[in-house]
């Protein structure tokens, strides 16, 4: 009998199919990994935007998530988009029961067009549960500006972000700066005391300490000219955790799906699916079911 690579993801359902659900097992299994999922919400939307949200029951939710834990044992983990206080205590009540050492969380609090994802209520309970489990976090600018209550407009503010997200509890962070001028560049932030998520990296070497006493590592890419980035967040993470899911260290999981996003988007540039930001093309070059 042979053995795969399975990864879990925890998140809402892009009926466009760009993002969420769609786009994390489209991306593991372009990647060769066996993907399993647990819904959190439906969402109504397309490539314009989202309308609607309705949130699957909590106990639905961590019923699924115990029936992949339980059968499946996936060797990596990705949470995206949870919309309410109570399925976030779900997830972490549920997640807490199992040996969970591979968990990306994507923080998704505000669609690419901009509806927002994540009741009100819900942020300071994700920061209280869910935050602390992640091995790593992955917010955007946006995201990390909530996360923190200060304006990031620079890679000095990126530093000082990531100090106070850090403090929270997570063991590292993957800033994203796609939302700032210039040059796209994401920063990987770990406690300098901290090497457990990324020891073994070959991008270890290659870190510096910042100010505030914190690691970090830079990985920049070109910007890609296109308006279909639905999903882009989503695709990267999922993209994370199925290289983790492979025994790739952090930093080398992160290279390889920034490679795979940039490689995505570009083949996607020139495709039209729907009137808004349409989806990359996560099949540019699926991979089989890789085999252990």
């Amino acid at each position: 009998m042979k053995k795969y690579f399975p990864v879990l993801t925890i998140a809402g359902s892009d009926s466009s199919g760009g993002a969420g659900i769609q786009a994390d097992i489209k991306t593991m299994s372009a990647l060769g990994c066996y993907a399993a999922s647990a819904i959190t919400s439906i969402t109504v939307q397309n490539t314009l935007g989202v309308t609607a949200v309705q949130a699957i029951r909590p106990d639905i939710v961590a019923g699924q998530i115990r029936a992949v834990m339980d059968d499946i044992y996936p060797l990596a983990i990705k949470i995206g988009m949870v919309n309410d206080a109570d399925t976030i205590c779900a997830i972490a009540d549920t997640l807490s029961q199992y040996d969970v050492d591979r968990l990306v969380v994507d923080p998704v609090m505000v669609s690419t067009s901009g509806s927002r994802l994540m009741q009100e209520d819900a942020l300071e309970v994700f920061c209280r549960r869910l935050l602390p489990m992640a091995a790593l976090l992955t917010p955007n600018v946006p995201e990390a500006e909530v996360l923190t209550g200060m304006k990031i407009t620079s890679c000095a503010d990126m530093d000082i972000a990531a100090g106070r997200i850090l403090k929270k509890g997570c063991e590292a962070v993957l800033i994203k700066g796609g939302h700032l001028a210039g040059r796209k560049t994401d920063r990987l932030y770990r406690v300098v005391d901290e090497n457990r998520f990324v020891e073994g990296s070959s991008a270890v070497d290659e870190y510096r300490v910042v100010d505030g006493g914190l690691m970090m590592y830079e990985f920049a890419c070109d910007n890609v000219l296109t308006r279909n980035t639905h999903g882009t967040g989503c695709t990267l993470s999922a993209a994370i955790a199925s290289y983790l899911a492979f025994g790739c260290p952090a930093g080398d999981a992160i290279a390889l799906a920034k490679e795979y996003l940039t490689e995505a988007l570009q083949a996607g540039a020139d495709v039209e699916i729907g009137g808004g930001h349409g989806p990359v093309n996560h099949f540019f070059d699926p991979k089989k079911l890789i085999k252990k």
